[in-house]
């Protein structure tokens, strides 16, 4: 099937579906159908006619009929009947084809929106005030399913088009992370910070939000945020701290908790951390244990962030013994992934974002890690993310709490941690990560399991996007101290993650301080 993927408009009676999608279809040069419109020049009768003569149930097989019939047709804009989408069969079907956005308005404005009407059936009966709170909440669960909504309410059809517009040419990405205690959807959109109110009251009801933010994110994307959740009727509190490392703290967190509890911050509102990889740790921990536990919603603002700390639960601050030795797991609400902030990143953080991609395809991902070799033609910013982050939910998914396969997310780190301890977190942790991946592939080579074409290979990736593979200037016999306060080590002994082949690693607990201190040790090739 070739040409466009539909746009799809559902939502309940009243909501603007049928003008909106016109001028959607108009403005992006596509085809328009209603499927009313549509059943009733099937069918030879009126919406009333076929409920009056035929049956609600007749009708919906109608429905669904079409359903499988538009699903195979592309560069359609699709405005659904109210009840069409609650039948799952109907959302997978037309959800395979396209982009589904559910159209929500609230009950008074959907009635002063249908007074007068004579030709909604499933208004008949009861008053139709009555009839749309009653519908309403019967369908509720169903349009909950739908992961994309806009807000009708106080918005002309030409701000919904435009929102709705916006989101359908940012081609959002969807995935949802399962864990056998609950699931979360991250998504990817660029330009969606404008959208996060939508989002969010989607995924929960209006209620009080801590935005957590830092002194050098706040500028750039603080306000945008936190008017995208007032104006979506959340009643939003803000905290911005100090930037970095060695911020992430104890008493860091304590202050957290003074704020939230003096912004009346209780167990049924959520923590948003709007930030790098520091912040969405810290506002996650403190979420997890304010109150013994408050929803939170992660939105990385850096590409470290958005590939590495935003999937997979794990929240923690730092001990001046290590970093993240306190921490809980704990699976936020969503993640809203948005790589046109990204647009404000220093040079330097973004290098370090890099090294997580890199590191993604060296663990799971050949192709990926071809796409950033130095003679790869660069591929678009968002498809480096989406795989990345496939290597990374793949993984958390089959071990969501780190007792087996989710180890080799550490390659690396075990280098990593040492020099970012003993350069007094001064050492970003990507370009840690750089200088560990590269000396876990030294160590890899020398017992023999990899060769030294693999290391040069993945050495050359990370200087080929300007990081660093070479370590500090440390005594080894001091970097090997400074491991020992590892979290990973099982027992006394250290664990290493080493890269056999490109997109295959292996954990391994029997490293002696010899094979270190010789790593340690090794000239970079």
């Amino acid at each position: 099937m070739t040409g466009r993927r539909n746009l799809i408009l559902t939502g309940f009676m009243g909501t603007g579906k049928t003008s909106v999608a016109r001028r959607l279809a108009e403005r992006m040069g596509r085809t328009f159908i209603d499927m009313d419109d549509e059943i009733v020049t099937r069918a030879g009768h009126t919406i009333p006619e076929i409920f009056s003569q035929l049956g609600e149930d007749a009708f919906r097989h109608l429905e669904s009929g079409l359903c499988a019939d538009l699903s195979q047709r592309t560069d359609l804009v699709i405005a659904t009947g109210g009840g069409c989408l609650v039948n799952p069969e109907n959302r997978q079907v037309l959800s395979r084809s396209g982009l589904v956005i559910c159209l929500d308005c609230a009950p008074e404005g959907i009635i002063a929106r249908l007074k007068g009407s004579s030709d909604r059936p499933m208004l008949y009966g009861d008053s139709p005030e009555v009839r749309v709170r009653d519908l309403l909440s019967q369908r509720q669960r169903a349009y909950s399913e739908i992961p994309y909504h806009i807000d009708t309410t106080d918005r002309t059809i030409d701000q919904v088009v435009e929102a709705v517009h916006l989101l359908a040419e940012a081609n959002p990405r969807l995935w949802l992370v399962r864990t056998p205690v609950s699931s979360y959807p991250v998504h990817l959109i660029p330009g969606g910070l404008g959208y996060a109110g939508d989002l969010l009251a989607a995924a929960h009801p209006l209620c009080e939000v801590a935005l957590v933010s830092d002194e050098h994110v706040w500028p750039h994307w603080g306000a945008r945020l936190q008017e995208a959740l007032s104006d979506r009727g959340f009643r939003v509190s803000t905290i911005v701290l100090p930037p970095g490392e060695q911020n992430k703290t104890l008493q860091t967190v304590s202050h957290l908790y003074d704020r939230f509890f003096a912004s009346g911050l209780g167990r049924s509102g959520f923590v948003v951390g709007l930030g790098g990889g520091v912040i969405t740790d810290m506002a996650g921990f403190a979420a997890a244990t304010y109150m013994r536990g408050v929803p939170f919603v992660a939105i990385p603002t850096s590409l470290l962030g958005m590939v590495d700390a935003s999937v997979g639960g794990k929240v923690a601050v730092d001990l001046p013994q290590g970093k993240n030795l306190v921490g809980a797991f704990v699976q936020p609400l969503l993640v809203l992934l948005d790589p046109a902030v990204l647009n404000s990143l220093p040079e330097n953080e973004s290098r370090a974002g890099m090294a997580e991609i890199i590191k993604a395809g060296i663990i799971a991902d050949p192709e990926l890690f071809a796409m950033l070799e130095p003679a790869a033609t660069r591929p678009d910013l968002s498809d480096l993310i989406a795989r990345a982050l496939q290597v990374k939910i793949d993984t958390v998914e089959e071990d969501p709490h780190e007792r087996g396969r989710r180890a080799v997310l550490n390659l690396g780190h075990t280098f990593a941690h040492a020099y970012e301890v003993l350069e007094g977190y001064g050492l970003h942790h990507g370009l840690a990560v750089s200088i560990g991946t590269v000396r876990a592939a030294l160590l890899a080579e020398a017992r023999g399991i990899s060769s030294p074409a693999t290391t040069r290979r993945i050495a050359d990736a990370f200087r080929a996007h300007g990081l660093p593979v070479d370590p500090p200037p440390h005594d080894p016999e001091e970097v090997y101290e400074a491991m020992q306060a590892d979290k990973k080590k099982q027992g006394r002994q250290l664990r290493f993650v080493l890269p056999t082949q490109i997109g295959q690693v292996i954990v391994v607990d029997d490293v002696t301080e010899v094979e270190v201190i010789a790593a340690l040790r090794r000239e970079t090739p």
